[in-house]
C-alpha cells in the first residue's frame, strides 16, 4: 500500500517506511527459511519484486529470487507428472495435518516464480507454477464452476486424494474468498503463460461469483450458507474479486454484466458502510472476513482486505502499475 502510494504522489516518506523492512524480508528468507510457506508470493512479490521494478535496486530483486527458490522448495511432484505446492508446515515435518495439504490462495503465489523464471532465465520456476495451476484446475475447481477451499494429496506418490476444507463453511460449500483467489490467480497465470484455459477458467469462476451477489453487492463469506447462519459479509472478498475482473477487464474479456458488478463493488467499498475514514483506527475496510474456527466466520478488519482495495482503486483511478 505504501508503494502504490509513493508510486502516485512520489512522496519519499511511503518508501523510506517501506524500506525500513529490508532486513527483515531478507532474514526470512536466508535465515528462518524452513519455517515460511506458500504465502511468499503474497510477500515478496508485493515487497521485493515491487522494490526492484520501481527501483531497480538488485539487492531487491536478489531477495526476490531467493524467495521464489524458497516457494519452489514447497513443490511436491506427483507420479508421473503434474504436482503441488505446499501450503503450511515445514516441509521436513510429514507428521502434522498439514503434510500433503494444498489450498485455492496458492494461485495468487504463482506469479513469483512466473517472474523469478522470467527475471533468472530458470525454466524450472514458471514450471512449478504451471504445474500447481494445472493441478488446482483439476482438482479445486468444481463442474458447477465453484472451488474447494483445499485438497489433499497422497503423500507417497503426490497423486490427488480428496478434498477438504480450513475456510470456508464446508468441504461441499463455496467459499467467497477462495472464488476470489481462483478468478484473480488464473487470470494472472493467462497474462504470464498466455494459456487459454486459464482465462477461460477465470471467466466462467467470475460470472459464477457475480451471479451470487444480492443487492448488497459485497458477498456473504460463504455462498452456501445453511438456512439461518447468520450471513456474515465479507468485504475483502469483493475487494479481490473488483481486482480479478480488472486484470480480465485488461485481457478483453470481461462482459457488460462484469463491468457493472465490478463498480458496483467498488462503490459499495467505498461507502461509509464499509470504508473506515478515522485516522486513529489502524484499518481501513470494515467488515472483512476472518476464520473463528473452520466453518465459522466474524468479521475484522484485515491487511489483504485493505490492500486490495488500494489496488483495485488506483488501478480503476490511475491505471497504477501492479507487481504479481
Amino acid at each position: 500500500m505504501a508503494l502504490l502510494a509513493w508510486q502516485e504522489t512520489e512522496d519519499e516518506f511511503y518508501l523510506n517506511q517501506v524500506l525500513r523492512l529490508a532486513p527483515h524480508y531478507r532474514e526470512k528468507v536466508f535465515k528462518y527459511y524452513v519455517d515460511t510457506m506458500h504465502d511468499l508470493g503474497f510477500l515478496y512479490s508485493l515487497y521485493s519484486v515491487a522494490l526492484y521494478k520501481l527501483t531497480h535496486d538488485k539487492e531487491h530483486r536478489e531477495v526476490g529470487l531467493r524467495a521464489a527458490e524458497v516457494l519452489a522448495g514447497r513443490f511436491i511432484p506427483s507420479v508421473p507428472d503434474g504436482g503441488y505446492i505446499r501450503a503450511w508446515g515445514r516441509m521436513d515435518e510429514q507428521d502434522t495435518e498439514y503434510a500433503g495439504l494444498a489450498i485455492i490462495d496458492c494461485m495468487m503465489n504463482l506469479p513469483l516464480l512466473y517472474w523469478a523464471a522470467k527475471e533468472s532465465g530458470n525454466k524450472r520456476y514458471s514450471d512449478i507454477a504451471i504445474c500447481h495451476a494445472n493441478t488446482t484446475l483439476k482438482c479445486f475447481v468444481r463442474a458447477d464452476d465453484s472451488v474447494f477451499h483445499s485438497y489433499r494429496f497422497d503423500l507417497k506418490t503426490g497423486k490427488p486424494a480428496h478434498s477438504d476444507n480450513y475456510c470456508g463453511r464446508s468441504i461441499e460449500s463455496q467459499w467467497a474468498r477462495g472464488t476470489a483467489w481462483a478468478i484473480y490467480g488464473f487470470a494472472l497465470s493467462y497474462s504470464y503463460t498466455r494459456d487459454a484455459k486459464y482465462l477461460e477458467t477465470s471467466l466462467r469462476l467470475a460470472r459464477k461469483f457475480v451471479a451470487k451477489l444480492d443487492e448488497e453487492a459485497v458477498p456473504i463469506w460463504d455462498f452456501k450458507l445453511a438456512a439461518g447462519e447468520k450471513p456474515v459479509r465479507d468485504s475483502s472478498a469483493a475487494a479481490v474479486a473488483a481486482c480479478g475482473i480488472q486484470e480480465l477487464a485488461k485481457h478483453h474479456v470481461a462482459d457488460a454484466s462484469l463491468l457493472i458488478a465490478k463498480e458496483a463493488l467498488l462503490d459499495r467499498l467505498c461507502s461509509n458502510d464499509y470504508l473506515d475514514s478515522n485516522m486513529q483506527c489502524p484499518g481501513i475496510l470494515k467488515n472483512g472476513q476472518i476464520g473463528d474456527g473452520v466453518g465459522v466466520a466474524k468479521n475484522a478488519y484485515t491487511s489483504w482486505g485493505d490492500y486490495y482495495l488500494m489496488e483495485a482503486v488506483t488501478r480503476e483511478l490511475f491505471e497504477a502499475e501492479i507487481w504479481w
